[in-house]
């Protein structure tokens, strides 16, 4: 997620995978751009969906210029 500009909607994020990178819609949880192994793309879906209400809130942060939330990470 990016921070101090206006982004495109709908909400998303960028997830990076050693020289890999996707982009995930927030409200599905699925990727719409990019490429990461199969079995990163699942896991970083299932973690927006564990996390989808606070990803929610920090876009709306990240768009309005203001610091979001730290999320607990995959791990």
């Amino acid at each position: 997620m990016y921070l101090g500009k206006k982004d495109h909607n709908p909400p998303h994020i960028h997830a990076l995978y050693q020289n890999k990178k996707a982009i995930f819609d927030i409200k599905t949880g699925e990727k719409t751009d990019g490429k990461l192994p199969n079995d990163k793309e699942k896991l970083v879906s299932a973690w927006i969906i564990l996390h989808k209400d606070e990803l929610l809130a920090d876009w709306e942060l990240a768009q309005n210029g203001e610091l979001p939330y730290n999320i607990e990470p995959l791990k």
